[in-house]
């Protein structure tokens, strides 16, 4: 922020970086530091007396300033925005020769910024916003002069390009059905203060100066903070619904803040518009910061041809003319650098850009801090991310990206930076960067990673080994793989995708670690173990000593309790019950998942009796089944794609009878709903088990018409899995627990931490217990006895039992359900009598199991010497 003095909707009261510095420690290349600020004469006299390197730069800076003092109180733009060039206009006696402010938006090439101390400001009690409707987004700054006297704390633009691409991206759904129509274009004016009464009464005012009013059809007025933040959203999530549109080239920045006075805007849109459309961009969005002149876009330029790469050029020679002439700036938010650099001569003057390069010689005089960025700079047209060498295509993949035209390549492309994988509140992306505050650990610093490894397999740089890189994995590591940026990333990244598209290749050929194995390959183990031996393999996972060694062998951190197996799958149950009721309306495929199948089949169980009340016939297929999860996030996606072949060679019949097919574990439904497709695009049957996979909620809602629900008076807890917040949606959820009486508080908790295999790896321990503090446990923990916990993830539930939860399990939905079959809606039905699980078996049994291998162990031991010492 301060090394680009940068800003964003609130600078229209705040004012931009630099208004809010008040002193700056600073580094410069040669070691020296010091703290600078303002600078009056006495001060000046001071630092000046006292000689060294410091009165030195002080000397120098005032010299410089004295010597362009004309050009610099007459070249500066004074409009709201003007962040392009260096603040030599900070050093003007009225500014009190104000050196910090002066550093502020060098962009790193002068000195390093260690600590700053900040102008800080009262915080906003009260937000109102009003939508005001256009015919064009140039009429709408037309009329930003007539707002801006009733002083709001935020003006924004949104032109109808921008509305229709996050309708395509289905971007903020529910903050578009707020507003009157999509075809015009809308002025956000955010009115602030002490109280929503004052805040509303100034609204009014304003409307009324307008001739308008609140129930004007082309009027939202808006003051309930839910809505009011919905609204906002729209007009924040800008740079990502502008990128990667289905059907579109892609945007880039180029000339993406250039900012005007606001008297000016209306025309600038206009002429601004009309140069896009001469070069052939005119589906660029045009919206931004409309209170302080300043516009964002981002442009379908062709970065890759030579062709494209001059038009490029030639355009943003042709912009910087059109900024110059309304006296405005290339950069009102993002800074120059490289990118607009070339072009300050046309908006300062010769002079003054050479008094920037001495500015910075000043600070830097060997040319050591960000070399070729806003003096001096490299060529605008060199340096492209992309550029006429690139080429990231050709890569062999086992995912087929059917969204980004077959290729890896572009699919690591989609992330333009906007950085919304590094909130700390609400949706779910991205539970590791949460948990760290790492920008290694961010959706958008692992996909630049990936970005970079591509390149430097074709290009050379700085990730040379391609897939065997060391500095990717690690990056990787810590990704959970929830799937939350598919959904939440405005262009729709999916890291999770990519994170097992590169254990894939990375692991190619050599050992892996040892978790991969043994949770990858769980669901093959476990068909073994709940057809043979489960309460033996439970005593041994559960004995002092042997279970710390199973877990350690295994690669399992020895803090986590191994899962206990069931003493009947779910399977075998069926077997022998067999399907029951009327089964009126059709067959319906139940899904054995093998967490649910193999650990928890009571679900199931209820579930079958779920559904056959309301009219369904369960079947169950007889063979041992999976749907490849384990392997796929382990990254093992030669045997994933054998297993999911097999699955669709077994449900073939149902697929072509249009069975529904019904998931109880969401992340196993996903794979059928999201991973299966893009592994096999062109399979038919396979797009048939993405279209006929239901969740339970959705089969009762969408697939049961006339469905009555079982009365259930709870107030339930409800923790979302990840993969169903990113891949299946929770509507249908949501109608159920509402039509079933259930109070149903949705946590805004994001991940709950464990995420299948990752909070069981060695070394992710303490990421998985953070996630998992960050709003969950703390919900559980404060949830009355008579409260439910729903969490239909076997390790959202897995996660609540074994940390500090107060003793309390999670429940599956169907089992909620289940529990107001019976008439009383659930009430004094106490929670351990819907959610029992199979249990570790007794101390004494495991203690006995110990002893037992001790002695066992012995005995061959002792056999063992005794045969070598008669030998």
């Amino acid at each position: 922020m301060i090394g680009n003095n940068s800003c964003g909707a609130t600078a229209q009261r705040t004012g931009k970086v630099v208004d809010n510095i008040v002193e700056l420690e600073v580094l410069l290349y040669d070691g020296t530091r010091m703290w600078v600020g303002e600078t009056p004469d006495d001060a000046y006299e001071r630092i000046v007396a006292r000689g060294g390197r410091e009165a030195e730069v002080y000397r120098q800076l005032r010299a410089l300033r004295d010597e362009y003092l004309e050009q610099i109180r007459t070249r500066y733009p004074p409009i709201p925005r003007r962040v392009s060039g260096y603040n030599l206009d900070s050093l003007l006696p009225e500014k009190n020769f104000h050196v910090a402010q002066a550093l502020v938006g060098t962009e790193g090439t002068c000195v390093t910024v260690l600590r700053a101390r900040l102008r800080l400001v009262p915080v906003v009690k009260a937000r109102t916003v009003v939508l005001l409707l256009y015919p064009d987004i140039a009429a709408a700054g037309d009329h930003v002069p007539k707002i801006l006297p009733h002083a709001p704390i935020g003006l924004e633009g949104i032109d109808p390009k921008l509305l229709d691409y996050e309708g395509r991206k289905h971007l903020n759904s529910e903050a578009l059905r707020l507003l009157p129509q999509r075809q015009g274009a809308y002025l956000l004016v955010q009115m602030g203060g002490d109280t929503r009464r004052d805040v509303d009464a100034a609204a009014d005012r304003l409307l009324r100066d307008l001739g308008k009013s609140r129930d004007d059809a082309d009027v939202r007025f808006l003051d309930e903070p839910g809505a009011e933040r919905a609204i906002w959203d729209i007009r924040e999530s800008g740079l990502g619904a502008t990128a990667r549109v289905s059907g579109m080239a892609d945007t880039w920045p180029g000339w993406e803040d250039s900012s005007v006075a606001p008297a000016d805007l209306g025309d600038y849109l206009r002429d601004l518009g009309s140069l896009l459309a001469e070069y052939g961009l005119a589906e660029t969005s045009l919206y931004g910061h409309f209170g302080q002149g300043c516009i964002h876009c981002s442009i379908p330029f062709d970065l890759v041809n030579p062709d494209g790469v001059a038009r490029f050029r030639s355009f943003l020679e042709r912009a910087a003319d059109l900024v110059v002439r309304y006296g405005g700036s290339f950069s009102g938010e993002h800074g120059d650098g490289q990118g607009r650099g070339e072009l300050l001569p046309k908006m300062f003057g010769e002079e003054l850009v050479e008094a920037f390069g001495r500015f910075k010689a000043i600070f830097d005089p060997d040319n050591r801090m960000n070399p070729g960025k806003v003096t001096a700079p490299n060529p605008m047209d060199a340096n492209l991310r992309l550029g006429v060498d690139y080429n990231h295509g050709g890569v062999a993949t086992h995912f087929q990206y059917p969204d980004d035209e077959g290729s890896f390549g572009r699919a690591v492309l989609r992330c333009v930076g906007v950085g919304r994988c590094r909130r700390h509140s609400g949706d779910v992306m991205c539970p590791s960067y949460r948990a760290t505050g790492e920008e290694e650990h961010s959706t958008r610093g692992r996909s630049r990673l990936l970005f970079e490894m591509l390149d430097g397999a074709v290009r050379g740089g700085t990730i040379a080994d391609g897939w065997r890189s060391d500095a990717v994995k690690d990056a990787l590591d810590l990704c959970l793989a929830c799937k939350g940026c598919k959904v939440d990333c405005p262009v729709n990244v999916d890291m999770a995708t990519y994170k097992a598209e590169f254990l894939s290749h990375h692991y190619e050929g050599r050992l892996r670690p040892r978790a991969h194995y043994s949770m990858g390959w769980l669901p093959l183990a476990a068909a073994v173990v709940s057809a043979t031996t489960p309460r033996l393999v439970n005593a041994l996972a559960h004995a002092p000593g042997l279970a710390w060694l199973a877990k350690k062998a295994a690669g399992v951190d020895t803090r986590r309790q191994l899962p206990v197996f069931a003493p009947q799958s779910f399977q075998r149950w069926y077997a022998e019950r067999g399907p029951r009721g009327t089964g009126e309306r059709g067959d319906v495929v139940l899904w054995p998942d093998t967490f649910t199948n193999r650990f928890d089949p009571e679900i199931a169980r209820a579930a079958v009796e779920l559904i056959e009340a309301a009219g369904w016939r369960a079947v169950v297929p007889e063979q041992p089944v999976c749907c490849g999860l384990t392997w796929i996030s382990t990254g093992q996606l030669d045997t994933a794609k054998r297993v999911l072949l097999r699955t669709v060679d077994i449900l073939r019949p149902h697929l072509r009878a249009g069975t529904p097919i019904l998931g109880l574990e969401p992340s196993c439904t996903a794979v059928f709903r999201g991973d299966a497709e893009e592994l096999f695009p062109d399979d038919e049957d396979v797009r048939r088990l993405r279209r006929q996979t239901v969740t339970l909620a959705e089969l009762l809602i969408d697939h049961t018409p006339g469905w009555t629900p079982p009365m259930v008076a709870r107030t339930a807890y409800v923790q979302t899995h990840c993969h169903q917040h990113a891949v299946l949606g929770f509507q249908a959820d949501q109608a159920v627990l509402a039509a079933a009486g259930v109070d149903a508080k949705v946590l805004d908790s994001g991940c709950c931490g464990l995420a299948g295999n990752f909070g069981f790896e060695q070394g992710h321990y303490e990421v998985s217990e953070a996630c998992a503090e960050r709003v969950l446990l703390p919900a559980v923990r404060e949830a009355g006895p008579g409260d439910a916990i729903l969490a239909d993830g076997f390790s959202c539930r897995i996660q609540i039992a074994q940390s500090d939860a107060g003793g309390r399990r999670g429940v599956h939905l169907a089992e909620l359900l289940r529990a107001g079959m019976d008439g009383d809606g659930g009430a004094g039905i106490p929670e351990e009598s819907w959610t029992r699980r199979p249990s570790a078996p007794p101390r004494p049994v495991r203690l006995l199991t110990t002893a037992v291998a001790i002695g066992g162990a012995g005995t061959a031991l002792m056999y063992a010497l005794r045969r070598w010492s008669t030998r």
